[in-house]
């Protein structure tokens, strides 16, 4: 169930919705975050650019 604030603010979006331009821009940036995805899961993401695991030592 949605909380009142969350209606007011859908309320908003629906009188002003964002323009044209800003929703080819996150899709954009959503679509450069899977392609990167994509490539590190299928091994061609260069092994400089991973982050290694830093094991915690308690």
């Amino acid at each position: 169930m949605l909380s009142p604030r969350q209606l007011m603010r859908a309320k908003r979006w629906v009188q002003n919705p964002p323009s044209a331009k800003r929703v080819k821009f996150v899709f954009g940036v959503i679509a450069h975050a899977l392609l990167i995805v994509g490539l590190e899961h299928f091994g061609f993401w260069p092994d400089w650019a991973k982050a290694e695991r830093i094991p915690r030592k308690f």
